[in-house]
C-alpha cells in the first residue's frame, strides 16, 4: 500500500536518523531508507502540531488582549487543573503539564479517526495497539516515579502489604495488578477508537453521501470520552501513587 504524503515526508527529513536510533537500540527496520511508517508519521504530525500551538501560546501571551490560542490554552488548563484538584488534591500542579500533554496528545491523535474514510490511508494512530500501549507504559512509568519520589521506601513497603509473611503474595499480586491498569489503558483506548473506524468505514463503503456524517460526529464523542477517561484514570493512578497513607 502507497505510504502517506506527510509519512514520505517524515522519512525524507527524519528517516536517516531514526534508522541510526534503531540499530543504536539493536533494532533493524525492515525498510532501513523508510523506517516510519503511515502510524508513527500521523502521531509526529500531531506532536509537532502540539508543539506548534504551545510556542504560539507562549509567543502570544497578552493579559489584555488574549488571543484565540490564549483563551483554547487557557480553557484546558483550567479544566485540566480544576479535574486535578478534586482527584490529586494538594500539589496537583505539579503533574499537570504531563497530564494536559497526556489529554490532548490522545485527543488529537483520536480526532485524526475523522479523516479515516476521507483520506485514502489515513487510520486512526490510536486504534493501533502499539500507540496506547505506549502512551499507557508512560504513564505507568510517571506515576510510579513519582510514587516513589514522594514516598521513598514507603512506597514499595504499599506492596508488601501490612502481614510480613504475606509479603511475596502481595508484592506479587500488586504487581499484577499494577500492570493490569497499563492493559487497562491500553484495550479500553484501543478497543474503542478500532470499533468506531470500522463502523465509520462500513458505512462509508455501503453509503458514501450524507450518513457517515453521523458516525463521523459519533466518533468525534467517542474521541472526546476517551482522551477525558485516560486523563482521569492517569490523575487517579497519580493520586493513590503519591498519598501519603502509603
Amino acid at each position: 500500500m502507497q505510504e502517506l504524503g506527510i509519512t514520505h515526508f517524515f522519512n525524507a527529513i527524519f528517516g536517516a536518523f531514526f534508522t541510526a536510533l534503531m540499530q543504536l537500540a539493536g533494532f533493524h527496520p525492515a525498510h532501513p531508507g523508510r523506517p516510519i511508517n503511515d502510524v508513527f508519521a500521523l502521531e509526529l504530525l500531531v506532536a509537532f502540531v502540539l508543539i506548534a500551538f504551545f510556542i504560539v501560546v507562549r509567543l502570544t501571551l497578552s493579559v489584555e488582549r488574549p488571543g484565540p490560542a490564549q483563551h483554547v490554552a487557557e480553557l484546558v488548563h483550567e479544566f485540566v487543573g480544576s479535574m486535578g484538584d478534586q482527584v490529586i488534591g494538594h500539589g496537583h500542579e505539579r503533574f499537570q503539564s504531563f497530564v494536559t500533554c497526556v489529554l490532548l496528545f490522545v485527543l488529537l491523535n483520536n480526532v485524526v479517526g475523522l479523516l479515516v474514510g476521507l483520506i485514502p490511508g489515513v487510520v486512526t494512530p490510536t486504534a493501533q495497539p502499539v500507540v496506547p500501549l505506549g502512551i499507557a507504559a508512560l504513564t505507568f512509568l510517571y506515576y510510579n516515579f513519582h510514587g516513589l519520589r514522594v514516598n521513598g521506601p514507603g512506597y514499595i513497603k504499599h506492596f508488601l502489604g501490612p502481614l510480613p509473611w504475606l509479603a511475596p503474595l502481595m508484592f506479587l499480586i500488586e504487581i499484577v495488578s499494577h500492570l493490569a491498569r497499563m492493559l487497562s489503558l491500553t484495550v479500553r483506548l484501543y478497543a474503542n477508537m478500532f470499533a468506531s473506524d470500522m463502523l465509520t468505514l462500513v458505512w462509508f463503503s455501503i453509503i458514501p453521501i450524507a450518513v457517515p456524517a453521523v458516525f463521523l460526529g459519533l466518533h468525534f464523542m467517542v474521541s472526546v470520552i476517551q482522551a477525558f477517561v485516560f486523563m482521569l484514570l492517569a490523575q487517579i493512578y497519580l493520586s493513590m501513587a503519591v498519598a501519603h497513607e502509603h
